[in-house]
């Protein structure tokens, strides 16, 4: 359940694609088979007057219950400052189950990143993205930035079809895309007018985690 819990929370920053929204807040409620675990939120804001620059912040918090008794809990805090469609500083925390791990990105070079994680730090070169289901850009990614970890992680993403998603307590057409990682597939689910509605992956055991949009 971890590795699906630190890839479903770490947020992804943008590519060179001018199509992600100004300004945005998603509150979801998070569910184990479907059974409320928590909550994720991520606020996106303008910092600059004519939009280029925009703060990303994010605060997640999980406790999985067995028989009354909290056998999980996850907790997770990332503020991303992009310029355009490309992250240009992260700083992230995050408690998983006892398990501290901290990232810092700053720029560097021509368009690049330093990230400096849990295993040392690393250059990344170019605008890259995290995993920031929210911006339609992640679409035609190839990797993402891990905010949890600071890795950065090959990934295939396409159209996998269409259905109905609850949200704010009401069923609605949305398309699914998923993005395979190297650990599992994410579904991420987006209204008809594009709206980053919810998200399934399958963790261990075969359970399902699910973000739904309050």
């Amino acid at each position: 359940m971890k590795k699906t819990l630190l890839l479903l929370a770490a947020l992804w920053c943008g590519a060179a694609f001018a199509t992600g929204p100004g300004s945005g807040d998603w509150n979801f409620r998070v569910l184990l088979d479907d059974a409320p675990i928590g909550e994720h939120r991520f606020v996106l804001t303008a910092v600059s007057a004519n939009g280029d620059e925009r703060k990303l912040a994010s605060e997640a918090s999980f406790a999985v219950k067995l028989l009354g008794l909290t056998v999980y809990r996850y907790r997770h805090s990332a503020t991303e400052l992009w310029r355009g469609d490309c992250l240009r500083q992260l700083t992230s925390k995050t408690d998983d189950d006892g398990t501290p791990e901290k990232v810092n990105a700053d720029a560097a070079g021509d368009g690049g990143l330093s990230v400096a994680g849990p295993k040392g730090t690393q250059s990344v070169d170019g605008c890259v993205m995290s995993f920031a289901y929210w911006h339609p850009g992640i679409r035609q990614q190839e990797r993402l930035l891990n905010a949890q970890n600071g890795k950065l992680e090959a990934v295939q993403v396409s159209r996998a079809g269409s259905g109905t998603v609850e949200v704010r307590g009401q069923q609605v057409a949305a398309t699914r895309w998923r993005i395979a990682t190297p650990a599992q597939p994410i579904d991420v689910w987006y209204s008809q007018q594009g709206e980053w509605v919810g998200l399934d992956s399958t963790v261990s055991g075969g359970r399902k985690l699910s973000y739904r949009l309050k």
